[in-house]
């Protein structure tokens, strides 16, 4: 597609309240898996306590035969199948999730990984062995069944073994992936970093992005577009210039698609920029949440309900479904408006990206392709100035196309310029600091909350996420400015320090953790339970440890005594001497 003027963005946004009449095909065109009266039927019969549960089940069939088999059950009931009926024609047409895919052990995964040893704390290093022994539980392998009959699986072929999230998770994710990664480059895994990469390059070649994740009901979304700073990461264990040279077209290709699809034209103070958002163009309800995005648009009318199955595709996007972020002034999810706002975090990875395009060509030796990169961040910081950095709070906020004010409210993503180093100056971070000081931030003991707004959403408070934590203590601690890498050690121990104690309960990693009570818990709210696992937990955590490990602690063993407890001990052992 060519990029779009920006009378026709403004026409699009519109569109959004208008209906979507004349938007292009959804990229799954699924009468099982995407929508269709089959799927409608089953997850609002409510076979499953989970809708994602369904739209993974294999067929034991070709879609045409279950298909057929389902309009003669139709018929045969007069339009009303009952809910017995309908689950026996489940059973006889699918299997249970997961038998497509089989266990898979990394190759090049090793007992003891050399970080380990920066780690001082005994029971730390202990821990951190356990979280390095997860990745062999979480390893996947696609069957080649997949591949040869691929419309009877939801599952999207992947030719490489890759690492799940875990829990309710089974398949790839996009943006998961990327603290995976991390994780495993620390655990000296690179080749399946590589064969991680490679799965996320063949998708941009077939289908122009990187899908949510690795089911055909992901591929009308994406999920922040982490591909080139995955890449990056890669480079900097492996020096594998041949691999970037071979797919830098590819990473060209993913960066064409959030400008093309997910660009916004925006004019401000008289002046016109251009950033990005989250925006998915299709309706319909979520498949993999069909019965609670179906209920939820009851209490709309008929002609209200294709823009929010829209708004909470584009939430899901984003990574963060979902969250007052989102919401409009009701602060409720019924007024969900993703599309709306203008993400800081978005642009922040967007801008990291195209400086990282940059020095990949100037590697590679195209200068022309490397200034095309840092002129076209330029411009996007020259916008991210403009529009979401506020002097006055000494932050960046999201941008609200309605309105065109910032919203003010704390998330961690509103830190993320830092993270990406885009902006680093010494004054920005001070500012940085004090905004974190003045919205209480550091005095949070068990982690940094996703927000500091009460929704039931799992993306605000009280829950607590490992990439959040990620995206504000690494944009501190490569700051030069001392307070604020003290800060970010403090906000890594904080973390740690939770995820220790709770693992130490449970035996379990979770995907995100609760902070409201004095010792924290796993996390709740949102669409579904707490999930075990945990992808980007064991790869935050591994990461918090390996730039921390001579300072960490567990919490237990002989604290330092003060001046005044020392003389107290020496005159207790006098007195027993």
């Amino acid at each position: 597609m060519q990029r779009i003027s920006g009378i026709l963005q403004l026409v699009l946004l519109m569109g959004l309240e208008l209906g979507l009449e004349g938007a292009l095909p959804p990229p799954c065109n699924s009468q099982i898996y995407c929508t269709g009266e089959l799927l409608r039927q089953v997850q609002m019969a409510k076979l499953y306590q989970d809708d994602k549960h369904f739209v993974d089940m294999p067929m034991t069939k070709t879609p045409d035969q279950v298909l057929s088999d389902f309009d003669e059950l139709l018929k045969s009931s007069g339009g009303n199948i009952s809910r017995d009926h309908l689950e026996t024609f489940v059973n006889e047409h699918f299997k249970d999730p997961g038998q497509e895919m089989e266990i898979w052990i990394p190759e090049d995964w090793k007992a003891s990984p050399k970080f380990l040893e920066k780690i001082k704390d005994s029971r730390l290093r202990a821990w951190a062995e356990d979280l390095h022994n997860l990745w062999k539980k979480l390893g996947r392998k696609i069957k080649p069944e997949v591949l040869d009959k691929p419309d009877q699986y939801s599952l999207i072929y992947a030719a490489h073994p890759f690492i799940v999230p875990g829990g309710r998770f089974i398949e790839f994710y996009y943006w998961d992936s990327y603290w995976v990664m991390q994780g495993l480059l620390l655990s000296e895994m690179s080749n399946t970093v590589k064969s991680m990469l490679q799965n996320f390059l063949d998708m941009v070649e077939v289908y122009g992005h990187i899908p949510n994740g690795g089911r055909v009901y992901y591929l009308q979304r994406s999920q922040p577009p982490l591909l080139t700073r995955m890449m990056d990461r890669y480079l900097a264990h492996t020096n594998d210039l041949n691999f970037l040279g071979e797919n830098i077209a590819i990473l060209e290709l993913e960066m064409d698609f959030w400008m093309n699809e997910r660009a916004v034209n925006i004019s401000h103070k008289g002046e016109n920029y251009v950033l990005n958002r989250y925006y998915v163009p299709y309706g319909g309800p979520r498949p993999e949440s069909y019965s609670k995005d179906e209920e939820l648009a009851e209490l709309l009318p008929q002609d209200a309900r294709e823009s929010l199955w829209s708004e909470l595709k584009a939430g899901a996007e984003s990574g963060w479904d979902f969250s007052s972020r989102w919401f409009g002034e009701s602060n409720y999810l019924l007024d969900i408006k993703t599309s709306h706002r203008v993400p800081v975090d978005l642009n922040a990875i967007l801008c990291q990206a195209e400086e990282l395009l940059a020095s990949f060509y100037t590697k590679l030796g195209n200068l022309n392709m490397a200034q095309n990169y840092l002129q076209a961040q330029a411009r996007r910081k020259a916008a991210m100035k403009a529009l979401l950095w506020n002097e006055t709070l000494g932050s960046w906020f999201d941008f609200n196309l309605e309105n065109g004010q910032q919203n003010h409210a704390f998330y961690p993503s509103n830190l993320s310029p830092l993270w990406a180093g885009c902006f680093s100056d010494p004054d920005t971070v001070r500012k940085n600091i004090k905004y974190l000081e003045d919205n209480k931030i550091l005095s949070y003991k068990h982690g940094i909350p996703s927000s500091l707004q009460i929704s039931g959403q799992q993306w605000d408070f009280p829950n607590a996420w490992a990439p959040l934590q990620d995206l504000v203590v690494k944009g501190l601690a490569v700051s030069d400015s001392a307070q604020a890498r003290e800060a970010a050690f403090q906000l890594a121990q904080n973390w740690i320090q939770t995820n220790f104690d709770i693992y130490q309960k449970n035996k379990a990693m979770y995907e995100k953790y609760d902070i409201s009570i004095e010792s924290g818990k796993p996390g709740g709210g949102g669409e579904y339970k707490v999930q075990e696992g945990f992808g980007w937990t064991n790869g935050v955590a591994l990461e918090f440890l390996d730039s921390y490990g001579d300072r960490l602690t567990s919490g237990s063993g002989p604290m330092p005594l003060s001046t005044s407890g020392l003389l107290l001990a020496l005159l207790l052992l006098g007195l027993l001497c």
